[in-house]
């Protein structure tokens, strides 16, 4: 018999683009690694407010530079961003609150169809440019995911459930509590020890806290098709 495969814990939210990167490498590696890999909807702007911190974009010099560095780490990952063209409005003003309850709910329910729903939803927002606020525009990204039209209407009436509000609460402080100041985090359980590494560029402190192998972003045995 093979080990007990590691928890991983991805703490993530779709209006941060370092989040989709993280998300795609573990999605890549979860079936390489022994890990068993939990994807954990979160939301930013409550962890922003606990830890006391603020988005790149507010400060003009780290703005420009994120840019940049999201455009050359989409080349180098292999993940399809694209800047909205009116990138604060998207992400300053009308944020990801309802599409991260929705995605709350979908783990809830539906935890099989959890990874699907939410690459649909960044692929709206940081690919396509297209609103991921609005229900009609969240059960378009969940049938695209495979999702009956029946089953996203349902999981999108309880978003405003206390069940939903409180689920991505709690995950939410969890992550503050594993010491979150912003998105993505990466927790890993191993043995008595749990190790959080913050960003999308710790995949190869990851493989060497893991014992495993980094074959880089894209391993040999995986055609990312996005």
């Amino acid at each position: 018999m093979g080990s007990v495969p590691r928890t991983l814990e991805l703490f993530y939210d779709v209006l941060s683009p370092y989040s989709w990167l993280a998300f795609e490498v573990l999605c890549r590696y979860k079936n390489i690694w022994n890990v068993s890999l939990q994807l954990q909807p979160t939301l930013i702007g409550g962890i922003m407010r606990d830890s006391g911190n603020q988005p790149p974009a507010m400060l003009p010099r780290k703005a420009v530079y994120m840019r940049s560095d999201v455009r050359l780490l989409s080349q180098h990952l292999q993940v399809p961003i694209h800047f909205p063209k009116d990138f604060f409005s998207v992400i300053l003003k009308k944020g990801s609150l309802t599409a991260m309850r929705f995605l709350t709910a979908v783990k809830m329910e539906h935890p099989e169809m959890l990874e699907k729903v939410s690459r649909e939803l960044w692929m709206r927002v940081w690919s396509r440019d297209e609103d991921i606020t609005e229900p009609p525009s969240i059960l378009a990204a969940a049938e695209k995911a495979g999702m009956s039209m029946e089953q996203a209407q349902e999981l999108l009436k309880r978003v405003s459930t206390p069940q939903v509000k409180n689920q991505l609460k709690e995950t939410t402080e969890a992550a503050c509590k594993y010491g979150a100041f912003g998105l993505p985090i990466t927790v890993a359980h191993l043995h008595d020890e749990t190790h959080m590494l913050f960003g999308s560029d710790r995949m190869e402190l990851l493989a060497h806290l893991l014992g495993e192998k980094w074959m880089g972003p894209v391993p040999p045995a995986v055609n990312p098709r996005l």
